[in-house]
């Protein structure tokens, strides 16, 4: 752990230093995994718009890595401009229908799908794609991305408080559709 945050500090020094491309692009390929995850899921499955909104993600952080403090973990900051491009997204467009994916083309657990998603992944995905928008992004933050609340209220910008009663709300909302 403590190795690859030394690599990644030498590659956002590098970045910051010299605009050198190779180790931005080592830093895409370690983070671009999670995020692709992350970004599919919170657009229940949708592909497409996941890999235009990493790359959307990843795009905005080339040009904006001086501008890198490094108050927080360059993870935590990548995840912050994703929460803003879907965020974006959702703004700029109307016609958006999380209930138009089919649950089976997700995976919620990672985007390697060996031999098809069991009945119990599928109505995991099912029923975090019923959260409301926010409590849906803690709780792929928190429980798929497996991040501290710490971090998640750097990621979202939310209150510590605020990030903890999303998390329970979804908790209470996740119950209530299990016992269906």
């Amino acid at each position: 752990m403590a190795n690859r945050r030394l690599e990644e500090i030498k590659l956002l020094t590098l970045c910051m230093a010299s605009d050198n491309r190779e180790a931005f692009s080592r830093l895409v390929e370690i983070h671009q995994e999670g995020l692709r995850r992350f970004l599919l899921n919170l657009t229940g499955g949708d592909e497409s718009l996941a890999d235009d909104l990493a790359q959307e993600t990843f795009i905005k952080a080339w040009l904006a890595v001086r501008s890198f403090h490094g108050l927080s973990g360059f993870k935590t900051w990548l995840y912050r401009i994703a929460i803003n491009e879907f965020s974006t997204f959702r703004r700029q467009t109307s016609r958006f229908n999380y209930t138009s994916v089919d649950a089976s083309a997700m995976s919620i657990l990672d985007d390697t799908n060996h031999g098809g998603a069991t009945d119990a992944r599928m109505d995991v995905e099912k029923i975090i794609k019923m959260l409301p928008e926010k409590e849906r992004i803690v709780v792929l933050l928190f429980y798929i991305e497996e991040l501290p609340i710490k971090e998640i209220v750097k990621i979202t910008a939310m209150p510590d408080g605020t990030v903890k009663s999303h998390l329970s709300r979804a908790r209470q909302h996740l119950a209530k559709f299990v016992e269906r």
